[in-house]
């Protein structure tokens, strides 16, 4: 590599190692580690001075510099404070590179003599002075750039890398080291892109005319041999079938290369949930024969595990639940898992007015394909609310698939039996088969805290009734959209939309938990749990054929931990399958505070209904992980 960067520190290149690019170019090649002397505490004071005034390249200068970082504790002795110096000179030079700045001057005085010219014994006062000067010199554009052996056109399109000349890499541009790196990376994915595991980047010459303020470059990039999938060896299985981790991936013998095939096979592999780590490696040589060696190494997690948790609001008082799930229940990722759940507690103790629910889910893993999971449900369930009481249960099948990492669907036969019993229709039964399909789209980059996509969700559920006989069928699809604002997205505007309708026959021969209802803490805040529906009589409400629901809200991040936010929610549920707006349309405004922790924001919101109804309180608070949507 032929490297004309001229950098005048006073001596610095006699004494100091220095790195370009990630390749060593002269000096005595240390570790970082030998800033790690112990010796008695040497303190020191740090002066940092840089020439132009240009405040941006100081504070990234400072930040590279261990001197200014650690000036307010001792060094390790006066050998831990040299070993500090000399490691800035390198330091500081990587940054000004950086910067695209390759004709600077970096000067670091330690008792008024030069850091490089000392030796490691050297005796100094304590405190010492230390003295940092930079002259970060002109801004670097780049001459003339090129790359030699590029990457033809892809064929397919998800084989796409974006070009090096729009990460920078062209003429004109500011010669930023990074921007050469960047480019090094993309031109040789370009190739990986397209079956070439082994490319690399085989020469780099980087030319600085300092008469100019330009830097030459040339890239050339060897691609090596196309390469093909040989057999994936699985390793580090204790319970799990690795016959059947190999097929998960995905990834079939002969099958020509892909770094995305890796990609997907990872997550689909993290989506199985047994695995405690889990890492691919790429064989060191493509074989005789094209196939290249891909090994998957994991190590399992135990195959059980328990869980609990709660929710509050003054509303629908307290909640409790817990789980217990079994992950790998016959060597091929199968999950077992049993719900229960109590909630009402609070607001009454008495048996007969609480929830209750018992559930039971077996999920096993690549049907068909690795990307389809079989799953089967069955739930018994005691639901008090007061609108109805319910008593029955259900159970589900079907298969779910994973078209890609956004968009995913499920069908299914689901079939369930319940009493129910009401003010306004006395006890009833009903017996409902039918089929459920649906569909769901997620960008979001943060399913718990989102700052930016979009989330899209549509279900169709065809049923017949066979105490009544009646036929119908089942609609929603429900929107949200996340847009973040400012540095780090610390202000985010969220809006969430939800339509509903059922087709067939009348309210009064429908299952009371197909209609639709609104309110509480998931719907319109404000109104008490599934409270808002067709009135009926003074005080009396039942379920709707028709919902209309919409929220909207500005969050905002005031602390790396706390974050506020401002909403208001919407809820309409008419009698007839097409809106007609004879009843009132239920809002509610309010407020919240956000504790951020890693599994999410914590939420507490407070909620108050511009239109109560009967059985609305004038104020409703609700506690909670993760966004309200």
């Amino acid at each position: 590599m032929l490297v004309g960067l001229g950098l005048s520190a006073a001596p610095v290149a006699p004494a100091a190692a220095l790195e370009l690019f990630g390749t060593h170019i002269f000096g005595a090649k240390k570790s970082d580690s030998a800033e790690e002397v112990i010796g008695e505490p040497q303190n020191y004071t740090v002066d940092f001075s840089v020439a132009g005034g240009n405040e941006d390249v100081k504070a990234k200068l400072k930040g590279a510099s261990t001197l200014w970082k650690d000036h307010e504790k001792p060094a390790s002795g006066a050998a831990g404070l040299l070993a500090k110096a000399r490691g800035d000179y390198r330091r500081l030079l990587a940054a000004l590179y950086s910067e695209g700045r390759y004709g600077g001057s970096i000067s670091i005085l330690v008792g008024g003599r030069e850091a490089a010219d000392l030796p490691p014994d050297a005796q100094l006062p304590d405190p010492v002075a230390v003295r940092v000067v930079v002259n970060p010199g002109p801004i670097f554009l780049f001459g003339e750039t090129s790359i030699v052996n590029r990457a033809p056109p892809p064929v397919r399109p998800d084989d796409e890398v974006e070009q090096p000349e729009h990460a920078g890499f062209a003429p004109g541009e500011v010669a930023r080291s990074g921007v050469i790196l960047s480019a090094e990376r993309l031109a040789v994915e370009a190739w990986r892109q397209q079956g070439y595991a082994k490319a690399s980047v085989a020469d780099r010459r980087v030319e600085a005319a300092h008469d100019r303020d330009v830097v030459d470059a040339t890239l050339t990039i060897e691609p090596g041999r196309k390469a093909y999938y040989a057999p994936v060896e699985v390793e580090g299985t204790e319970r799990i079938d690795p016959k059947f981790l190999a097929w998960m991936t995905g990834l079939e013998p002969g099958q020509e290369y892909d770094p995305d095939d890796l990609a997907r096979a990872s997550k689909r592999l993290s989506r199985l949930d047994v695995f405690r780590a889990m890492r691919f490696q790429e064989g060191d040589a493509i074989g005789a024969d094209g196939q290249l060696p891909i090994s998957l190494i994991v190590q399992e997690r135990l195959p059980r595990r328990f869980g609990f948790g709660g929710s509050y609001s003054t509303l629908d008082g307290a909640g409790v639940e817990a789980y217990w799930l079994h992950r790998n229940l016959f060597g091929h990722a199968e999950r077992l898992r049993l719900d229960a759940k109590v909630l009402g507690l609070v607001n009454s103790f008495n048996p007969k007015e609480l929830t209750y629910r018992l559930g039971a889910t077996f999920t096993r893993p690549g049907v068909y394909t690795p990307d389809t999971d079989y799953y089967a449900s069955a739930v018994g369930e005691r639901e008090v609310l007061d609108a109805y009481t319910r008593t029955g249960g259900g159970a589900e099948t079907g298969l779910a698939h994973i078209f890609n990492d956004q968009l995913s669907g499920r069908v299914a036969l689901n079939a369930g039996a319940a009493r129910f019993e009401d003010d306004v229709f006395g006890r009833r039964n009903f017996v409902n088969l039918g089929l459920v399909g649906g569909g769901i789209y997620d960008s979001r980059d943060d399913k718990a805290d989102a700052t930016e996509g979009y989330y899209a969700e549509v279900t169709l559920e065809p049923f017949y009734e066979f105490n009544y006989g009646n036929p119908a069928i089942r609609a929603t699809a429900e929107g949200r959209a996340y847009f973040g604002f400012g540095d780090e997205s610390r202000i985010v505007a969220a809006g969430r939309l939800k339509l509903g309708a059922i087709a067939g026959p009348s309210v009064a021969e429908i299952a009371p938990d197909k209609l639709f209802f609104a309110g509480g803490g998931g719907s319109v805040r404000g109104y008490a749990y599934r409270n808002i529906g067709v009135p009926v009589g003074d005080r009396r409400i039942i379920g709707g054929r028709s919902l209309i629901e919409g929220s909207a809200e500005l969050r905002a991040r005031v602390a790396d931990t706390i974050g506020l936010v401002g909403f208001a929610d919407a809820g309409y549920v008419g009698g007839d399958s097409i809106p007609n707006f004879n009843d009132d349309l239920r809002v509610g405004v309010g407020g919240g505070v956000r504790y951020i922790t890693g599994l999410g924001p914590m939420r507490l919101d407070a909620a108050v209904p511009l239109n109560r109804g009967p059985g609305d309180p004038t104020i409703g608070f609700y506690v909670g992980i993760g966004q309200a949507f």
